[in-house]
């Protein structure tokens, strides 16, 4: 496979995650997986919480594809299949832990238009702890603040918790 190929497909791979990710946290996390995904929404007692299990249950088709297509002789393009659902994982890892969650040392401020608008857009994911009636799904594509706090507002539930520790 050509290295153009490979990463043309590396990089779709990288914005599929994204449409991934928001049915995963929309229609799995915040459904039959919420009893994972709850411990996320609420205050986090230690470093860790059940929601973490996510990273890992991703992981495995990212790892399974890398060693199909390196290593097994598999068709090549699941390396790069495999390599994009990875840095999809690291972004998020970068964004949400450490940007948004603030779980590593260090503080990010976000000055960009771009990671202000995606930061506030998370945290009013966060503005409720149920598994209903949350707005903001994408972790790198999101709607603008205004529009997600009519709508929270319009479901009487406007108000933004103070950031998590």
């Amino acid at each position: 496979m050509s290295w153009i190929a490979g990463l043309s497909l590396f990089v779709a791979t990288v914005a599929g995650m994204e449409a991934f990710a928001y049915a995963a946290h929309r229609w799995v996390m915040h459904g039959p997986g919420w009893f994972l995904h709850a411990s996320h929404h609420r205050a986090r007692k230690g470093n860790w919480e059940l929601n973490d299990l996510y990273a890992v249950i991703f992981a495995v088709p990212s790892f399974v594809l890398l060693l199909g297509g390196v290593q097994l002789g598999w068709w090549p393009g699941f390396a790069w299949i495999g390599a994009g659902i990875a840095a999809y994982g690291a972004i998020y890892f970068g964004f949400h832990d450490w940007i948004v969650h603030q779980r590593l040392p260090g503080r990010f401020v976000p000055r960009s238009t771009y990671m202000k608008r995606i930061v506030q857009a998370h945290r009013l994911h966060h503005a409720v702890e149920s598994k209903h009636g949350t707005v903001s799904f994408g972790f790198l594509v999101a709607p603008r603040p205004e529009m997600l706090k009519a709508e929270l507002k319009r479901r009487a539930l406007e108000g933004v918790r103070a950031p998590r520790g």
